[in-house]
């Protein structure tokens, strides 16, 4: 069986695996529409993806013990107070199995964004996050264009230039 021949989630799911599989520290630009999911947010109410249809998002999985996390969370409040008016949110999402450490740090570092709890890890699972922080940014029509593993300082202009060009499109 050819490749083009297999059902395009097959398709996409492979796709994701090999830039999951293959990635290095910059973003590796993908198409596929991104999986949905409801989590618990800190304000307590349920959120889910696909509520955010029609604008352009950032899932960022993080975790309290990660420097890396720590050191861009600051750097991602400011992205989103930049883009938020044009139609971009962050989903932070936490793979901790107590939310307590992530409200500590939350304390240290605040954030006006969403931060959502996935103490089970049964998101992080379905979009195959190893590395910490991951970052996967989704179009207006909800299909994954970029994904970032780690953070480096300097990844927030390229976060910055894949935000611009999303949504512009």
């Amino acid at each position: 069986m050819h490749y083009t021949q297999l059902p395009k989630i097959v398709r996409v799911l492979a796709l994701f695996l090999l830039v999951i599989l293959t990635a290095t520290p910059h973003a590796e630009e993908i198409m596929g529409q991104a999986p949905d999911f409801t989590l618990k947010s800190r304000s307590g109410e349920n959120l889910k993806l696909s509520e955010f249809r029609g604008e352009v998002v950032m899932l960022n999985f993080w975790a309290s013990w990660c420097g890396p996390c720590r050191q861009e969370m600051p750097l991602l409040e400011e992205l989103y107070q930049h883009y938020k008016p044009l139609g971009f949110t962050i989903l932070a999402v936490n793979v901790e199995d107590a939310s307590s450490d992530a409200m500590a740090m939350l304390k240290d570092i605040p954030v006006s964004f969403p931060v959502l709890f996935d103490s089970d890890n049964k998101v992080s699972d379905i979009y195959g996050v190893e590395a910490m922080p991951s970052t996967v940014l989704i179009n207006r029509d909800g299909n994954i264009r970029f994904v970032h593993l780690g953070y480096l300082p300097g990844y927030e202009v390229e976060y910055a230039r894949e935000i611009k060009s999303l949504i512009q499109e």
